[in-house]
């Protein structure tokens, strides 16, 4: 009888353990991470086929691919963490698309000395939020720098999704009289990290507003013809977003500052911050364009999904050669919305 000898596989100290140099080597030690830690979480059937690369079924539509990074500080933050963030950015960044997501990557940058613990919670959350939209993490990689050269823990994610025969979005099909919605109240997320950040003790928590907008996206690209377009307003917020969209389809906005929704502590954490919410990253909210003949239906569907209860119809794109987005305020002044210059709210996602 052949005497086959079995290989003992240490356990990995989860509870007290750190990451260390062995695990980005390729050796053993990064088979046990992986085994023991990522594959336990994103267990699915493309994952576990354990090549270099997943074996994915055809697709009846055109492909959309979105990448992202994320190195977003603090990692845990309220309402949050990078987990988290980086399978909603994902999610989202292809779902604006038009395009059902399925399947993504996650690339993982550590820091020698890292606490394995920290490390769980984080890919625990991910496989939580990748189960809720319904999207496969069905390959990775994992690289370990030295202490002090990594900050923890960076992200980069990879997402594919669908877009069903017939569907093209796009910043640049907006005409004008296309009316333009938001979906809920913008800044929660900035102001969230930043707070945080600080150490600012506000009276009411302000949590981000992190979350995947697929299941409402799926809705308005199914019930209303005239969507031209999608967006989610993360980095330089509503007001960066909404210049990038006018100057690729070379029309002018008016939006009204009464209309954009705004939560009375984010307001008054802003102005204490000293910075305009406009401009403050959203990391749950959606920005969608659509045709006036369409504009109530498209406010409708979106107030009627949990996370466009607040949605507003802020503007209106308007004929303007130099693609300016001016806001009405309150007493009928108008206010330029020009493209932030440098950078409010660094390492925010």
């Amino acid at each position: 009888m052949e005497n086959k000898k079995k290989h003992y596989v240490r356990p990995l100290n989860i509870k007290t353990g750190k990451v260390e140099m062995n695990f980005g080597a390729g050796g053993k030690a990064s088979a046990q991470l992986i085994s023991q830690l990522f594959a336990k979480y994103f267990n699915n059937e493309y994952l576990m086929q354990g090549d270099d690369g997943a074996y994915l079924p055809e697709a009846n539509g055109h492909l959309v691919m979105a990448t992202d990074s994320h190195v977003v500080y603090p990692l845990f933050f309220s309402g949050g963490n990078i987990g988290g963030l980086a399978v909603h950015g994902t999610v989202n960044d292809v779902a604006v698309c038009g395009a059902k997501p399925l399947y993504m990557s996650a690339g993982f940058i550590l820091e020698e000395g890292f606490p394995l613990s920290e490390l769980e919670q984080i890919v625990k959350t991910m496989a939580e939020e990748a189960q809720k939209a319904g999207i496969y993490i069905v390959t990775g990689d994992t690289k370990v720098v030295e202490k002090g050269k990594g900050d923890g823990v960076y992200i980069n994610t990879t997402g594919v999704g669908v877009v069903p025969h017939g569907i093209r979005l796009s910043g640049s099909h907006c005409k004008p009289g296309d009316v333009i919605a938001i979906s809920g109240d913008i800044g929660d997320h900035g102001v969230a990290i930043m707070s945080q950040r600080a150490n600012l003790g506000f009276e009411t928590q302000i949590q981000s507003d992190s979350a995947s907008l697929n299941g409402l996206t799926e809705k308005l690209v199914k019930e209303i013809p005239s969507l031209r377009c999608m967006r989610d307003p993360t980095r330089g917020g509503l007001g960066t977003t909404l210049n990038e969209i006018a100057n690729q389809s070379q029309v002018g906005m008016k939006i009204f500052e009464e209309k954009i929704p705004v939560k009375e502590s984010v307001m008054a954490a802003c102005e204490f911050l000293g910075l305009d919410p406009l401009f403050v990253a959203n990391e749950g909210k959606l920005i969608a364009i659509c045709g006036p003949e369409d504009a109530e239906k498209m406010l409708e569907i979106m107030r009627s999904d949990p996370l466009g209860e607040h949605a507003q119809i802020i503007g209106t794109c308007v004929k303007d050669e130099n693609c300016f987005v001016q806001m009405e305020t309150p007493f009928g002044g108008i206010r330029m919305v020009d493209w932030i210059s440098g950078e409010q709210l660094p390492r925010i996602c």
